[in-house]
Parts: structure tokens; sequence; C-alpha cells
């Protein structure tokens, strides 16, 4: 009995240091990218949120922030870069390019990111205002909170941000 109490107290603590120590891998391919500086700066600070510090290896990083349009010819390397990190690994698809191929419904551009690598969190708009992307990365420190790490375990179900950090996906759900 105590010893389950000190294991789910353990994970706890692993979590909370999960959640607050975010290492991001900006895969930015376009204008969105504008609007993702902008959360760094001193009237955003995503610092506050521990993810400030951008890793530019994939090797180093466990949160992969997809910003922007992704052509079939990036399709490969996007994947190559999901593979490349490690477990656990969290992915947020940043803009209505990133997340559904936005108004480029065409033969040249990837319909979404979730086609080759699954993705945690949504952050449409075009491109998403600072907020909405500081309420999509609170969506993602909770649901890390409550996550059980295991090798490829993807769950619970990825979450859409919407205005004032709803969850527009389990909104739909429940109609």
């Amino acid at each position: 009995m105590g010893l389950e109490f000190t294991t789910s107290k353990l994970a706890d603590a692993v979590n909370w240091a999960r959640k607050f120590s975010l290492f991001q891998y900006p895969f930015v391919t376009a204008c969105c990218g504008m609007e993702f500086m902008s959360t760094a700066g001193p009237k955003y600070d995503i610092a506050r949120f521990g993810a400030e510090f951008p890793r530019f290896s994939p090797l180093q990083a466990d949160l992969l922030m997809v910003i922007g349009t992704i052509n079939m010819k990036q399709a490969p390397i996007l994947k190559r870069v999901y593979d490349q990190m490690c477990e656990p690994k969290w992915v947020v698809a940043f803009g209505v390019c990133a997340s559904s191929g936005g108004f480029y419904d065409n033969y040249a551009v990837l319909q979404g990111i979730d086609r080759i690598i699954p993705v945690d969190v949504y952050i449409p708009g075009c491109p998403p205002r600072p907020e909405q992307v500081l309420d999509g990365l609170m969506l993602l420190q909770d649901k890390i909170s409550r996550q059980v790490h295991k090798v490829g375990d993807r769950s619970p179900a990825p979450q859409i941000v919407g205005p004032g950090g709803r969850d527009l996906l389990a909104e739909m759900n429940k109609r």
C-alpha cells in the first residue's frame, strides 16, 4: 500500500518537472514563424512556462513545434526529426497550415502533420495569436501532468485550442 503511494507521488513529481522544462525544437517553415517569435518577447514571455530555450538538435528536444506549411518534400524530413527525438516527446501543430493544410488544398502540401506524426495539441489560426499559443502550451502542460509515460504511449487524445483556451475537440465530441 505504501509503495503505491510513493510511486504515484514520484510520478507526479516527474510530470511536474517535465511540464515546466520543455525543450522545444521549432520546425518553422512559413509565415507563422513571425507570430511564434512574438511569444518569446517580454510581452508574452513564454519563459514563464519553462519553454524558452529552443534546441537546434532534435536529440536535445522533447517538444516539436511544427510551425507553418509542410509540403510533401518536407514531410520525410519532419518524420525523421520526430523519430530522432527521445521519449517522452510531444508535438504541437502551430497554425492552420500545420493542422490541416490551410488554404493550400493541393497535391504538393501535406493536409495536416497528423498524417505522418502524432500531434498532442493543435493551435489553429492564420496565424494564431500569442495568447492562443500560450493557451495551447498550458493545455500541453496539463496533458503532461496527467500522462503516464511509456515508450510509444500517445494517450490521452489530442486537443484543439479555441478562444479562451477551450478544448474544441472535446466540445465537438460532446455534441
